[in-house]
């Protein structure tokens, strides 16, 4: 089997969805499993509803309108008529998230975040795979929900993978060409959870390690993966190889264009990795596998905006030893707080963090108490693969570098503009 997997960008209106259509026209679907993410800027859409939701605002309702009108225009601009069975299937899931905001008694936003951001997908997979079939490409929806199963933790689930593997292994018609939705599963209790944002990548993974697929194929809005982002850096240029390792490299310390989980489950196979473009589908894209780490050999930036730099020293001038920065990294960890850099000395110990969930402040109160805390908010980081002079020169140009830290093959730096 294959795995391609489309994201928002892709659908984000019935044009994409028709160009989807072309594109596995073009390239084939036999034995194919589509993933699929959430239309255009629909999870953004959902988080107004979800904001909306907690403070009992009035504008509840509006914001959920806005999520609809946006899905029916596209039903519209697709199907015929409105005796589609389409129609009924995307007002049973409106209905269906409309009762969850009318009768959801528990408090945890999390929670509450999963159970209703999870309706971009099933509204995406459930217009595509209708229209898919009224177009005469005849496919099987599947609700990931009931493959991919977790644990409890809401927004940031980790994958069963025992229970998983069976699931897939046992119940995905392998000839079919089936249709699922990224990003989501469901915990033990059968209440959805999420893999984290931008995770379609990553339930691609899941899908190809699961069915031993022959390779797992990203559809993007650019050619392939490129040495840096090109919104931020003039002359980017296409990487036509990566090898395994240089790509979880790269994911790490934040590239995205491909999701940091997804690499380990296609590695530990060896199932190669395509990224492409679904706007010119027979271009050969970048592939990550096997072989040389990376092609052509050339500098990499990886760009992460809206840091923090947070700098700990001691209030006596006491060493900060082990015992002081494990305890730091328990909190980080407790607080769910990513740690992008490292670096101290020996009364100081300095992190570049990302506040994902909004839990600084309560970290920062807590490590007021034993030490002296400074920090820097909205600062940059800029991570360089295999850095030339030249290139470090790019990033420093006129900008205030607050850290700088430099290894064999990769230079990190932290800038306010």
């Amino acid at each position: 089997m294959r795995i391609f997997k489309f994201g928002g960008a892709s659908v984000k209106d019935a044009d994409g969805i028709k160009n989807v259509l072309d594109v596995l026209q073009k390239v084939g679907f036999e034995d194919v499993l589509l993933v699929i993410s959430a239309m255009g800027k629909t999870t953004n859409a959902m988080e107004i509803v979800i904001k909306n939701y907690f403070e009992k605002s009035n504008g509840l309702q509006s914001a959920v309108q806005d999520v609809k009108k946006h899905h029916n225009q596209i039903l519209l601009d697709l199907f015929d008529n409105e005796d589609d069975d389409v129609f009924f299937a995307v007002n049973s899931l409106f209905a269906d998230l409309e009762y969850f905001l009318r009768s959801n008694k528990s408090p945890n936003y999390n929670f509450v975040y999963d159970q209703v951001v999870s309706y971009g997908e099933l509204l995406s997979t459930t217009i595509i795979s209708h229209y898919f079939n009224f177009r005469g490409l005849k496919n099987n929806w599947i609700d990931v929900r009931e493959f991919i199963k977790t644990d409890a933790t809401y927004r940031d689930a980790e994958v069963n993978w025992d229970i998983t593997q069976i699931n897939i292994s046992k119940n995905v018609k392998k000839k079919t060409f089936n249709i699922t939705q990224g990003f989501i599963g469901s915990d033990e209790n059968g209440f959805t959870t999420t893999l984290g944002r931008e995770g379609s990548d990553y339930t691609a993974a899941i899908f190809a390690y699961c069915l031993n697929a022959e390779s797992v194929t990203i559809w993007k809005d650019v050619p392939g993966v490129m040495n840096a982002d090109p919104r931020y850096f003039e002359n980017a240029i296409l990487l036509n190889q990566i090898s395994y390792r240089e790509a979880i490299e790269l994911a790490f310390y934040g590239a995205t264009v491909i999701h940091p989980k997804t690499l380990q489950p296609l590695q530990k196979k060896e199932i190669p990795l395509f990224v492409k473009s679904f706007l010119n589908p027979q271009l050969p894209g970048t592939s990550v596998s096997k072989g040389a780490d990376l092609e052509p050999k050339t500098p990499c930036y990886i760009l992460k905006k809206d840091q923090l730099l947070l700098s700990l020293s001691s209030i006596d001038f006491s060493f900060i030893m082990e015992e002081n920065i494990s305890e730091i990294f328990s909190l980080l960890h407790q607080f769910k707080i990513k740690v992008s850099l490292i670096q101290n000395t020996a009364i100081s110990f300095s992190v570049c963090l990302e506040d994902k969930f909004g839990n600084f402040d309560e970290l920062k109160t807590i490590l007021s108490k034993k030490f002296k805390v400074s920090y820097n908010e909205n600062v940059s980081l800029f991570t360089i693969r295999h850095f030339t002079k030249e290139a470090a020169e790019i990033v420093e140009k006129d900008k205030t570098v607050l850290l700088k830290q430099i290894s064999r093959e990769t230079m990190q730096v932290v800038t306010k503009e």
